[in-house]
């Protein structure tokens, strides 16, 4: 606990044995044996990604103050810093995917426009179970017999499933723009150059939002200027540069306010604004309401969620149900 708030768990990649090219499978399953505590309900904070599939059941999931129903054919794609909660996935089966950042830094412009949660159909689905299952068994035979270990087969199959899984008009994948912007036979693609921009554009919001709130201080970093780098923002996520950036700073608000009982002026200071006044003009402009009414109405979300939770639990034990929905945040 915080101050009374829910501390957000950071999760480090610990890879199992046998998992040493940073990416491995599990399941849903495997999930819930190894947290018989149910942690996984609970904010945390991972600094790598997770792939999900949901192959039956249904569920809930929360990624960043954004709630999700899962059920058959939902795809669940948490990104390294993102907080989420596996509010309730009782009953839920499916591959889960973890990798690291750098196992497959290709994907840096379909991550960046891909949502956190999606549908696909049956015959889609079908696939990319089969695509999940394959990396399945390389991973388990790497584990098995070491000397078959192959970090590029693994790599070219998450690949593929990724590919599998994605919505339409998320951006190219690693065989059509890779991380240098140059599709697989080394030639630069429509649109590469802008991959290439945004992902250093991205990086270095990620390093310094909470210094810099203008996109002229990037553009002089990056050695681009604004215009290059809000054409290359909008065409990988659909909106400008200075909007990303307002966007990623909001982000961070909501996570402090949401999760820790720092006050509003430490907020603001800790996100590199003036004063408190300055943060609120932001925060305002952005959602419509200053960050302290935002914060009364996350705590108020959070309460009515827990009791809905434990009324629904109760419900399941009077019917004989031996797994009780996503505990308390």
């Amino acid at each position: 606990m915080e101050n009374g708030h829910l501390a957000v768990r950071r999760l480090r990649y610990l890879p199992a044995v046998g998992s040493p090219y940073g990416v491995e499978v599990l399941d849903f399953a495997a999930l819930r044996a190894m947290d018989p505590q149910r942690r996984r309900t609970l904010p945390q904070r991972p600094d790598f990604h997770v792939l999900a599939l949901v192959g039956s059941g249904t569920g809930g999931h929360e990624a960043d103050f954004r709630a999700h129903g899962l059920r058959e054919g939902s795809v669940v794609w948490i990104r390294p810093g993102t907080v989420h909660r596996w509010s309730d996935v009782e009953t839920v089966d499916g591959p889960l995917v973890l990798f690291r950042p750098a196992f497959l830094p290709g994907f840096t412009a379909a991550e960046a426009a891909a949502p956190v949660c999606w549908e696909l159909d049956a015959p889609r689905l079908d696939l990319a179970l089969l695509a999940a299952g394959h990396l399945g068994r390389e991973h388990r035979a790497v584990a098995v017999t070491p000397a078959r270990a192959s970090g590029e087969l693994l790599s070219h199959l998450l690949a593929a499933l990724l590919l599998r899984v994605l919505p339409a008009g998320t951006g190219a994948g690693p065989g059509e723009a890779d991380g240098d912007g140059r599709g697989a036979g080394g030639t630069a693609p429509s649109g590469g150059r802008h991959a290439e921009v945004f992902r250093a554009y991205r990086t270095a919001v990620e390093e310094h939002f909470a210094d810099w709130h203008h996109v002229t201080d990037y553009a002089r970093a990056l050695g681009h200027d604004v215009r290059t780098l809000t054409r290359a923002t909008r065409a990988v996520t659909g909106e400008g540069a200075k909007a990303f950036l307002d966007q990623r700073v909001l982000l961070e608000a909501k996570r402090i306010l949401a999760h820790t009982d720092v006050p509003v002026a430490g907020c603001a200071r800790r996100l590199g604004f003036a004063d408190a006044g300055n943060f609120t003009t932001f925060f305002r402009r952005q959602t419509g309401i200053p960050p302290g009414a935002w914060r009364e109405s996350a705590e108020a979300g959070r309460e009515g969620a827990r009791a809905g939770r434990e009324g629904a639990g109760a419900g399941r034990e009077g019917a004989g149900a031996g797994a009780l929905p996503g505990g308390p945040r």
